[in-house]
């Protein structure tokens, strides 16, 4: 099952699911499927990776992220489409995981030391755990192939399954082990959503997230980072008035 297109709006191609952070929730809480989480500045670069645009569009949910594309494609029409961040759906995810009970959540993680800062971190908020697997990624070439990954899944069969890595690769390995895995559990591509409130990335405030402006405090925290990564990001705006709800590729 699907969201149902009267709950989508597509941009670029892509079907953007259009409600309510609680209404994703409870998709992939009861059905399982792939959550995708594209900003701006992998956005841009979809016409020249056809196997990241494969992944976000063959996606069972995908939320829209980005401020700047929200803002460009409501003041252009019509048909309005409500932004969730990437934040916005971690902070209500660990919320009903610390009153969930007996869920398994596999963590993929960047390295064996931001493991351990993220099962640190959901202890200190009250999440049990003791049903928590984690797993660091290697590093992924082009093409994503990952069989220990499908092996440890499938013997630990997590609910949920959280991809902590870097945009533009998670979003593949979360298509690779959608197509690979016997069984329909929820994985999102939430990438540094979680470093956000761990510590490891700049701390986004709520009502900075609300306002469209972690980008701001991304810069801040790591200037030479993200702002040259923010400013090819503003070539989305020339996309979405070219291209509107069309293919790119």
């Amino acid at each position: 099952m699907t969201p149902n297109p009267a709950t989508t709006i597509s941009i670029l191609g892509i079907p953007f699911f259009n409600g309510q952070v609680n209404d994703v929730y409870e998709y992939l809480n009861q059905y399982g499927g792939l959550l995708t989480v594209p900003a701006a500045p992998a956005l841009v670069n979809i016409s020249n990776d056809s196997e990241y645009y494969k992944s976000i569009v063959n996606s069972d949910i995908i939320i829209p992220d980005s401020g700047l594309m929200v803002i460009m494609w409501n003041l252009f029409n019509s048909n309005r489409l409500s932004k969730i961040s990437g934040l916005e759906f971690i902070n209500f995810f660990l919320k009903k995981l610390t009153f969930a009970g007996h869920v398994r959540l596999m963590l993929v993680n960047p390295s064996d030391s931001e493991g351990s800062i993220n099962l640190n971190y959901l202890k200190q908020v009250g999440i049990n755990t003791t049903l928590i697997g984690s797993y660091t990624a290697p590093y992924y070439k082009k093409n994503v192939f990952d069989p220990q990954l499908v092996s440890k899944i499938e013997e630990f069969k997590p609910q949920w399954i959280m991809l902590n890595i870097g945009g533009g690769t998670q979003e593949k390995l979360g298509y690779y082990l959608k197509n690979s895995l016997s069984y329909k559990p929820a994985i999102l591509c939430t990438g540094a959503a979680i470093a956000f409130k761990t510590g490891s990335q700049a701390s986004i405030p709520q009502w900075a997230d609300y306002i469209y402006l972690g980008w701001l405090f991304r810069c801040l925290h790591q200037p030479k980072l993200y702002i040259p990564r923010y400013i090819r990001g503003f070539r989305l705006i020339y996309l979405i008035l070219k291209f509107k709800s069309k293919r790119i590729i």
